[in-house]
């Protein structure tokens, strides 16, 4: 059953506001919409794109909620600066989102990890889990078992460091694997806009962020000491959180979903019938899933 977005009638549009901010001497996009009283959805994209995978949710969010959701350095409208001068790590993005909040006088906020979303989304949950208020994951990671056969020739890297397997990642940023990250699994291509593709791939190829991108997918390795930590917290501080998974996913496929139902008690847990960027083709679905959760779960927070 494909549920609907209901339009209210009349409504105006919701204003999405594109802005930077400054931060340890860079210039981090954000986007940002809806009441500044609202209950804050903090809004964490993957790779290889950029707040961008958010532009249609946002506004469908925004009337009730206060949204943001930020570039990290690298990637979307944000500085990128020379990776030979500058350290690209999930630390990094991590600290960087959390000095964007504390700039915005943000105190607590539930969050939408995605890819590598979810990482930096963790972090922010390892330092102060009390401000986290809900989670809303969509094919973000935090379990061994979500880490299969796209991840090996990674795992190479990883385990060696050498630029012969930096080298055979850099597939990895070309237009062919752009374009199949969008539309792999997917059942009408023809609801996935090619503009997403046109705009990641641009920005793909300026000078020197495949460097960028090989330095993230090294620093990727750090991930996986932390999800011991990050499932001992689900099971302490049991925040409510809503499962939206696109099931075909070889990047990051449904293994990765349901260790999940282990640790968190308060979850709701769909698989969409899609692939890696699930919002693209199914918000038709997803969308009332994620507005009924946060009106469930956080709707009456201030």
């Amino acid at each position: 059953m494909n549920a609907q977005v209901k339009p209210v009638a009349n409504a105006a549009p919701v204003v999405v506001h594109h802005r930077f901010a400054t931060i340890d001497g860079l210039k981090i996009f954000y986007r940002e919409a809806g009441p500044a009283d609202g209950p804050v959805v903090l809004l964490l994209h993957g790779f290889p794109t950029s707040s961008h995978m958010f532009r249609n949710l946002i506004p469908l969010l925004a009337d009730r909620y206060h949204v943001i959701a930020p570039d990290y350095p690298g990637y979307g409208q944000s500085d990128m600066p020379d990776p030979a001068k500058y350290a690209y790590t999930f630390d990094g993005f991590g600290d960087i989102v959390e000095k964007l909040l504390a700039q915005l006088s943000v105190t607590s906020f539930a969050m939408y990890v995605m890819d590598y979303g979810a990482p930096v989304g963790w972090r922010l949950f390892l330092k102060t889990p009390e401000r986290v208020t809900a989670l809303v994951i969509q094919n973000g990671n935090a379990y061994d078992e979500g880490l299969k056969t796209f991840w090996d020739p990674i795992k190479t890297y990883w385990n060696d460091g050498s630029k012969a397997s930096r080298d055979a990642l850099l597939g990895l940023v070309t237009l062919e694997t752009t374009i199949f990250q969008y539309t792999d699994g997917v059942d009408d291509k023809t609801r996935v806009s090619p503009d997403n593709w046109i705009h990641d791939q641009a920005l793909l190829d300026r000078p020197k962020n495949a460097d960028v991108q090989m330095d993230v997918m090294y620093d990727y390795r750090t991930n996986l000491p932390l999800y011991p930590a990050v499932q001992e917290l689900f099971r302490k501080h049991q925040p409510p959180t809503l499962i939206v998974w696109g099931e075909r996913d070889f990047i990051f496929p449904a293994d990765g979903a349901h260790p999940y139902k282990r640790d968190l008690k308060d979850l709701e847990f769909h698989l969409i019938p899609t692939g890696h960027f699930a919002l693209e083709d199914r918000a038709d679905e997803m969308v009332p899933l994620i507005r009924s959760f946060l009106d469930r779960k956080i709707g009456d927070a201030k």
